[in-house]
């Protein structure tokens, strides 16, 4: 099951609400999103909401209006306002009516991000891992036995089979559960903003740095930091990271002061890293760091017997007041599917399948799975000429970016030049890609 925070944009100004919630998302968060206030209680009402960063001027119900509203019904909700560049009375009353903190315009995509893992509820509750097949137990019995030894565990396994899920029920059953856990999303963080949000940073360290933020090894002292997805970060930062694993101590970006750490460090990564080791993507010193207890995670059609169990945990968080159950046939289609994107694509199916749902059992014409072919309409009219023209646009990129992956030998850096789009636009695209099942070429 997916753990990252949703984080509500409520924003009037389309290009901007687009931007942060682009930024949120690069930064391993769900970002939902709204136009004004009215809009942002109405989204509460269907979805689980762990944050708000709202604009304070906007029509309809503004900024300060609706911080009232979360308040009075969600009292303990982090509330972050954003107020114009000088607008110290905003943020002063935002304040007194209860937000929990304040950006100031114009900021950078590095501020929104360090302040949303601040504002980020700390896990409070212990994690079960749904383990109804044999594989998934003799995994969980593994991770038991490992959480009492404070060693660093390397969690491999396919994208979206949960292995956040594991490394946080592998904190949970530790020494250090009383502590701190914080994640890292690698593969989702530009290599510049992943570096000043591992180590932090001192005011004046680059444009946009107002003031010294600590890093996710200083917030995690003590505690366990979870560097997900880790084959994804780049060779230079790589260097970085090897040291502060070897020294147990670390600088800030623009400062001279070496902190002390305690900290205990999982990783994840859906790569072959002895791969990417021969290949040269992946320093051969920071892999035997980090290595130390390797756990593999299989994916989720080679542990069935976690299928159903899984789909009915999802169901009762998406419809938590409505009692819904699956019917016997969709629960055999539920089985029967090879789930290439994992326990992700299982969520996402059973979330479409709540909504689309008349009653309160689910059955099989009510799931979507990836594969299908949804039947024509009748006719051929202007209405269903733009729902094809985006499949067809869809399929073709996907096509132009495997074509491209397979020119450059699974070069990333390669294809994206090629199809002419930055870097972390195709790391973006490829994760979207894994998450619904395609099989990517080695390397990609």
């Amino acid at each position: 099951m997916n753990t990252a925070a949703r984080v509500l944009v409520v924003e009037d100004d389309d290009t901007l609400r687009e931007a942060l919630c682009d930024t949120i998302e690069f930064g391993g968060y769900r970002a939902l999103s709204a136009v004004d206030g009215r809009e942002a209680l109405d989204r509460m009402e269907r979805d689980p909401v762990d944050m708000i960063i709202s604009d304070v001027q906007m029509d309809g119900m503004d900024g300060h209006h609706l911080l009232r509203e979360v308040r009075s019904r969600r009292p303990e909700m982090p509330f972050v306002m954003i107020t114009a560049h000088g607008s110290v009375r905003d943020a002063v009353n935002a304040m007194r009516d209860g937000a929990t903190d304040y950006l100031l315009k114009p900021f950078e995509a590095e501020v929104l991000l360090d302040m949303v893992a601040r504002m980020e509820t700390p896990l409070t509750e212990p994690v079960s891992m749904v383990a109804e097949d044999p594989k998934t137990r003799e995994i969980c019995e593994l991770a038991q036995r490992v959480a009492s030894a404070d060693a660093t565990v390397l969690i491999s396994g396919e994208s979206g089979c949960g292995k956040e899920v594991l490394a946080r029920m592998i904190h949970e059953q530790s020494t250090r559960k009383d502590k701190p856990f914080l994640a890292v999303n690698c593969a989702a963080i530009p290599e510049n903003m992943l570096e000043s949000m591992l180590f932090g940073y001192e005011k004046g360290a680059y444009t946009g740095a107002h003031q010294s933020r600590a890093g996710k090894f200083e917030q995690a002292n003590g505690g366990t930091l979870l560097l997900d997805e880790v084959s994804e970060m780049e060779l230079s930062l790589q260097a970085k990271l090897l040291r502060v694993l070897q020294e147990r101590e670390v600088e800030r970006l623009g400062g001279s002061k070496l902190i002390p750490l305690d900290v205990r460090v999982l990783a994840t990564t859906n790569r072959t890293l002895e791969v990417e080791v021969r290949e040269g993507r992946f320093r051969e010193d920071l892999y035997y760091r980090l290595n130390v207890f390797p756990m593999h995670l299989p994916p989720l059609r080679e542990r069935r017997g976690d299928i159903l169990p899984l789909a009915t945990r999802f169901l009762a968080h998406y419809a938590p007041r409505r009692g819904m159950s699956f019917s016997a046939a969709a629960e055999a289609r539920l089985r029967a599917h090879d789930w290439r994107g994992n326990a992700r694509e299982l969520e996402n199916c059973v979330q479409r399948a709540a909504i689309l749902c008349q009653g309160t059992v689910v059955d099989a014409h009510d799931l979507t799975l990836l594969g299908d072919r949804p039947a024509e309409p009748e006719g051929s009219g202007e209405a269903t000429a733009a729902p094809a023209l985006e499949g067809d646009l869809k399929q073709r990129e996907q096509e132009l970016i495997l074509q491209a992956l397979a020119s450059s030998k699974g070069s990333r850096k390669a294809a994206a030049e090629y199809l002419g789009i930055s870097a972390r636009t195709l790391r973006y695209k490829l994760a979207r890609l894994r998450e619904q099942g395609v099989d990517l070429p080695n390397g990609a």
